[in-house]
């Protein structure tokens, strides 16, 4: 991998602990046989699954939640990010069960805390929602064959592109979070040339390989400066920064304490790693 700068987007793992993986059976339309409520699923890779609730009315679709199921390692996690609510913020609910039927729970949640989708055939699912104080309440959905072309109300960006907005995970506004690590000088002392020299041999190493598993998607070198920071890093997909320091160690130079790290959360776009194209085409020298 010729390059120093670079990104990619993060794919997870493909099977979940103890789990089947993600209900992709929904990649479709579904409609509530007793409503208008209806259901859009994309299946964006084996492991993700983006959509969004709505209703119709007046021949426009009025988008009420977007919803988001993603398989990790250890996980399958539904989020649920309803329009005007809890600030923007997505509530999650985690996988405990699944088969035809898949059951995503949050019992600190107020409501719903259950939320179950129940396969019945290849055009029919049942929909429940449960717990808390409020009643909880089923419905019947059946597939949809037409194709998909109503017109979003709630967007107002002539040049949205919703297919690659659920690709790169954009919210919104366009944006997703990510972890900044600042690199700065480390506290290990050591004058020995050839273990510094091999320490930062493997510093670069790694930073190709996190690379080639979809870790990292910006690195570069700071210039002097007084606080001693020596460059950055901008890790995309990543849960948190108890996630983020595991993958951290496998820095040879950060793990030997010749570069110590700071974690900042970074809200940014998420178009950033599209610059991807063009990055392996402007560079004349490796690093």
């Amino acid at each position: 991998m010729k390059k120093w700068i670079t990104v990619l987007l993060m794919i997870p793992a493909y099977f979940v602990s103890g789990q089947s993986g993600i209900p992709k059976f929904l990649e479709s339309t579904w409609k509530s046989e007793n409503s208008e409520v209806c259901e859009h699923w994309n299946l964006l890779n084996n492991q993700t699954l983006k959509g969004f609730s709505y209703k119709i009315k007046n021949g426009e679709m009025i988008v009420s939640e977007y919803l988001d199921i993603t398989g990790t390692d250890d996980n399958v996690i539904y989020t649920a990010t309803v329009i005007n609510q809890n600030q923007g913020k997505g509530i999650d609910f985690k996988l405990t069960k699944s088969d035809s039927i898949y059951v995503f729970e949050n019992p600190d949640h107020d409501f719903p805390q259950r939320i179950v989708y129940r396969k019945q055939s290849e055009t029919d699912m049942l929909v429940q929602i449960s717990g808390g104080n409020q009643n909880s309440f089923e419905y019947k959905m059946k597939k949809q064959h037409e194709e998909f072309t109503l017109k979003d109300s709630t967007i107002a960006n002539p040049n949205y592109d919703r297919a690659l907005a659920e690709k790169l995970g954009a919210d919104d506004y366009g944006m997703k979070s990510y972890v900044l690590v600042i690199l700065k000088t480390g506290t290990n002392k050591a004058t020995d040339k050839e273990f510094i020299s091999e320490s930062f041999r493997g510093h670069m190493d790694n930073i190709n390989r996190l690379v080639e598993q979809n870790k990292l998607i910006v690195a570069g070198p700071l210039g002097k400066n007084e606080n001693n920071y020596r460059g950055i890093f901008i890790l995309n997909n990543v849960a948190g920064f108890e996630e983020a320091n595991e993958i951290l160690q496998t820095d040879p130079a950060i793990k030997s304490g010749l570069l110590d790290v700071e974690l900042y959360n970074w809200y940014g776009s998420a178009a950033l790693p599209e610059y991807l194209q063009y990055s392996d085409k402007v560079w004349k020298a490796k690093p």
